[in-house]
């Protein structure tokens, strides 16, 4: 027989399926919604594509198309090897199967609709490399 006394066990919902780190990812799948501000909203699901975390999730990242997130929109695109120096029809469905090198970050923070304490996998603002640096133009101007 165990006794144990779990009342001062934590409740901590952990989705961290790779460690800190930049990882070879391509985007494995885009879902796109409406944010609050009724803007486009895109989420990227980047899927590790190399070494001993190929095939997991290493991160979903939101691409917001509103007046301030466009500025993040355009640094993920050009690193994605899209053109960006003028105007640009994209369908969300053209982006799965881009490649970048992607900087991922355990991040902590409250449910607001729970109160229960979550740990989730970020790109931080920056977080990407072109994975062919020659197809993405300016893919070094702009520190990480």
């Amino acid at each position: 027989m165990v006794r144990y006394d779990f009342s001062k066990v934590e409740e901590v919902a952990d989705f961290v399926s790779v460690p800190n780190g930049t990882y070879p990812c391509r985007v494995a799948e885009v879902r796109e919604r409406l944010g609050e501000d009724g803007t486009e909203r895109w989420s990227l699901r980047w899927e590790v594509e190399d070494g001993p975390f190929a095939g997991r999730t290493a991160a979903w990242d939101n691409l917001a198309w509103s007046e301030k997130g466009v500025r993040r929109v355009k640094l993920v695109l050009e690193r994605l090897g899209f053109p960006v120096q003028g105007e640009l029809d994209l369908r969300a469905d053209e982006l799965v199967g881009r490649r970048a090198l992607v900087t991922i970050f355990a991040q902590e923070y409250v449910d607001r609709a729970t109160g229960s304490r979550r740990i989730r996998s970020r790109v931080p603002f920056a977080g990407y490399q072109a994975a062919d640096p020659a197809a993405a133009g300016k893919a070094d101007d702009l520190p990480f």
